[in-house]
C-alpha cells in the first residue's frame, strides 16, 4: 500500500530523537509497517491513497482513559466539585452515580469513536471490566491496552469534608486474579492489536503488598504498569497520614517507580501550591525512577488546579506522555490546554510548545508503553499514521500544519486514521465499529444513573440536586 504525495508529513528524526517536517513524500506499507519512505515519484500516480492536499501525522498515543465512563458524565461533571474536598468532584460522584452494563458499552464506542476521530490509533482503556469489553475494542480496530482495574477498597463519604476508605482486601485478591486473566486472554487475542496493562487502581485503595504483587507481575510479564497517584489533595493528605510521606515517595519506598510505570496525573507533589509539604523531593525521585507521567489537563483544570509545570517536569527529566481522563476524548484538544496551562503556570512562553506536547502525545506514549516502534513515521515503525485535511478553512493558512492543528482545528482536520496500514476512520467516521445506537442507549443509562444516586449518595440525593442543571427550568 502507498500513500501518495502527502503534501506536509512529520517523519521521525532518529539521529536528532525528535520529529521534523518534510514536503512531498510517499510512504509505502508493507506487512503493517513503513516498508519505505520517499519524495515523491510521479510514476506512481494512480496507486494506494492520494494524500495531495493532505498532512500525514504519526498515530496519537493516549495512555489514559476511562472509556467506559467518562462519556456518562457530559453534562453532569463540567461545574461539579466539592469545596470541602477542593473543589475536586472525584469521591462525591464515585460514591453516588454508578452506570449500568448497557450504558458502558455504548459510552465507550462513542468514547472510541472520539478518539479515532481525533487521530489516535493507540489507547491505554483503564476500566472497570463486563461482558463484550474486549469486543468493542476489536469492532474498533485501535492497538488497546487492556487495563482492568482493581483495588483493595472503595472510596465513601459521610459529610461534605471528609472521605472514607472502605476497605475490602479479599475482593480486590480477586480482582487481581481476574485481571490477569483478562489480560491474558487479550494478548492471544487473534487481531494482535490487544495488549495488557496491570492497573491497581489508585495509591490509596490498594493495600500494600497488593500493589508490590502487581508491579512485580508487571515486571515478570513484561507489562506497562500503571496507577493513579497524586491526583488529588484528599488523597495526598490521606498518604501522610498512613505513612509520613507523599503518594510519590511512599511508591518508590514499594519499588513502583520503575521504568515500565505510568503515573497517572501525579500532578500534586510535595511542592505543589496546594501542598505545601516540606521539602521539595517528588518531580526529582519521578526523574530518577525513570517513570513516565500521564498528563490529562481537563478535568483538573475544570475545577481550578494545574500540574505545576509540565514544562518544569521535563527540564527535570520526567518523561512525559498524555492522556483524555474525561470526555471528550479528544488528546488534541488536551494538547492545546496543556501548553496553555504550562505557561500560565510557569508565567513563561517557552515552559510548553506544540513540538514538545506533540512528542508527548506521540512518542513520549509509545515509549512509556515500551513500543519504539509506535508514535513516529520511520521505517520498520508500524504504519499507524493520520491524515490532516488542509483545504479546512481552520488550517489555512498553511505555514505550519501543527500549530495548525493544535491551536485551531484539533479534530475537525482529521480525514483519515490506519493502524497497521488499515483504516480504522476513512472520511471522518469510523470504518469497524457502530455508533448508530450508542446515544441514545447512554441517554437512558444516564437518566437511569442520575435517578438512582439517591441510594448510594450518603445525604439521599438525586444526581440532578447533587449537579444541576447550569440554568434554571422555566
Amino acid at each position: 500500500m502507498l500513500i501518495r504525495n502527502a503534501d506536509w508529513a512529520v517523519l521521525w528524526d532518529a539521529a536528532a530523537g525528535r520529529h521534523a517536517y518534510a514536503r512531498g513524500v510517499d510512504l509505502r506499507i508493507e506487512n503493517g509497517a513503513v516498508a519505505a519512505i520517499r519524495p515523491h515519484d510521479p510514476q506512481t500516480e494512480g496507486e494506494g491513497i492520494d494524500a495531495s492536499g493532505m498532512a500525514l501525522l504519526p498515530g496519537l498515543v493516549n495512555v489514559h482513559t476511562h472509556p467506559t465512563t467518562e462519556p456518562s458524565f457530559r453534562g453532569v461533571r463540567e461545574d461539579h466539585g466539592v469545596p470541602e474536598q477542593q473543589m475536586t468532584g472525584l469521591f462525591e460522584r464515585s460514591q453516588s452515580m454508578r452506570l449500568d452494563a448497557a450504558g458502558r458499552e455504548a459510552a465507550m464506542r462513542l468514547a472510541y469513536a472520539e478518539l479515532m476521530g481525533a487521530g489516535v490509533t493507540s489507547v491505554v482503556d483503564l476500566s472497570a471490566p463486563f461482558e463484550g469489553w474486549m469486543d468493542v475494542m476489536r469492532q474498533s480496530g485501535l492497538r488497546v491496552w487492556v487495563g482492568p482495574g482493581y483495588a483493595s477498597a472503595r472510596w465513601g463519604m459521610s459529610a461534605p469534608q471528609s472521605v472514607e476508605w472502605l476497605w475490602d482486601a479479599e475482593g480486590g485478591r480477586r480482582g487481581f486474579a481476574a485481571a490477569q486473566a483478562i489480560m491474558d486472554a487479550a494478548e492471544r487475542d487473534n487481531s494482535g492489536r490487544l495488549s495488557g496493562i496491570v492497573f491497581p487502581a489508585q495509591i490509596d485503595t490498594c493495600e500494600e503488598g497488593l500493589l508490590r504483587d502487581s508491579v512485580a507481575l508487571a515486571e515478570a510479564t513484561g507489562r506497562p504498569f500503571t496507577t493513579h497517584i497524586a491526583q488529588a489533595v484528599v488523597e495526598v493528605r490521606e498518604m501522610i497520614r498512613r505513612h509520613g510521606m507523599t503518594p510519590i515517595q511512599w511508591a518508590g519506598e514499594l519499588g513502583l517507580l520503575t521504568p515500565r510505570s505510568i503515573l497517572g496525573h501525579a500532578i500534586f507533589t510535595d511542592d505543589h501550591p496546594s501542598i505545601g509539604w516540606h521539602g521539595s523531593r517528588d518531580v526529582a525521585l519521578m526523574a530518577e525512577r525513570g517513570v513516565a507521567v500521564a498528563h490529562c489537563p481537563s478535568p483538573f483544570a475544570r475545577y481550578g488546579e494545574h500540574l505545576c509545570d509540565l514544562g518544569r517536569y521535563s527540564r527535570a527529566g520526567v518523561r512525559m506522555a498524555m492522556g483524555t481522563d474525561v470526555a471528550p476524548h479528544n488528546l488534541i484538544e488536551e494538547m492545546r490546554l496543556a501548553i496553555l496551562l504550562a505557561r500560565n503556570a510557569a508565567r513563561d512562553l517557552v515552559a510548553a510548545d506544540t513540538a514538545s506536547v506533540f512528542h508527548a502525545a506521540t512518542v513520549g506514549g509509545a515509549d512509556a508503553l515500551g513500543r519504539a516502534d509506535l508514535g513516529r513515521l520511520a521505517v520498520g515503525a508500524k504504519a499507524d499514521c493520520v491524515l490532516l485535511d488542509l483545504s479546512h478553512p481552520m488550517m489555512q493558512p498553511v505555514r505550519d500544519p501543527l500549530r495548525s492543528l493544535v491551536f485551531h482545528a484539533a479534530d475537525r482536520a482529521v480525514r483519515h486514521v490506519l493502524v497497521g496500514g488499515e483504516h480504522v476512520l476513512r472520511d471522518g467516521k469510523p470504518v469497524g465499529l457502530d455508533v448508530r445506537e450508542a446515544a441514545g442507549i447512554l441517554a437512558q443509562s444516564q437518566a437511569k444513573m442520575l435517578r438512582d444516586a439517591g441510594q448510594f449518595d450518603y445525604r439521599g440525593r438525586s444526581g440532578d440536586e447533587i449537579a444541576p442543571l447550569s440554568l434554571g427550568m422555566i
